[in-house]
C-alpha cells in the first residue's frame, strides 16, 4: 500500500497529463488551451472573469492566460466579441477541437478509472477535494499577508 502524499498525487498528475499532452498534441493545443476550451463550451464568457479562473485553476499569473485566450483566437478556435464586456467564445472549429479534446480525455478516463470501484474512488474523490482546498485557503492567506 502507498502512502498518500503529495509525490503520489504529483506522479499520478503528471502521467495523466502526459496522456493528455501526447492525445491533444495533434489538435495543436496544450494544457492551458485544453482548459480554455472545456470553459468556453458552455457559451460566451465575459474575458476578465475567465483569465481569473483559469489562473486561479492552474495557479499562474493572469498573463499566462491573456496569453492562451490570444493563441486560440489567432488560432481560429476561439473569437472575441467587444460589443459591451469583452467576451469570449468559441468558433465553429473550437467547438470542434473541444469535441476532440473531450473524446480522447473520455478515453484517457475509462482506461485509468474504469475498473476502480465507485466506493475507493469517492473516497478518492473527496480526500483529493480536501487536498485542494486546503492548499488553496493556504495559498490564499498567504496573498491576503503579502
Amino acid at each position: 500500500m502507498s502512502t498518500l502524499n503529495g509525490q503520489v498525487i504529483g506522479q499520478a498528475h503528471f502521467a495523466t497529463r502526459a496522456l493528455l499532452d501526447r492525445a491533444v498534441a495533434p489538435l495543436g493545443v496544450d494544457f492551458g488551451q485544453v482548459l480554455a476550451l472545456n470553459a468556453l463550451t458552455a457559451g460566451p464568457v465575459a474575458r476578465t472573469p475567465l483569465v481569473r479562473r483559469l489562473a486561479n485553476a492552474r495557479k499562474v499569473d493572469e498573463s499566462a492566460v491573456h496569453e492562451v485566450i490570444d493563441h486560440l483566437v489567432d488560432a481560429g478556435l476561439a473569437q472575441l466579441d467587444d460589443t459591451t464586456e469583452a467576451q469570449v467564445s468559441l468558433t465553429d472549429a473550437g467547438h470542434a477541437t473541444q469535441a476532440r479534446v473531450a473524446e480522447a480525455v473520455a478515453g484517457i478516463t475509462a482506461r485509468l478509472y474504469g475498473d476502480i470501484p465507485p466506493a475507493e474512488a469517492d473516497v478518492a474523490g473527496r480526500v483529493l477535494t480536501l487536498v485542494t482546498e486546503r492548499a488553496n485557503d493556504e495559498l490564499a492567506g498567504e496573498a491576503a499577508q503579502k
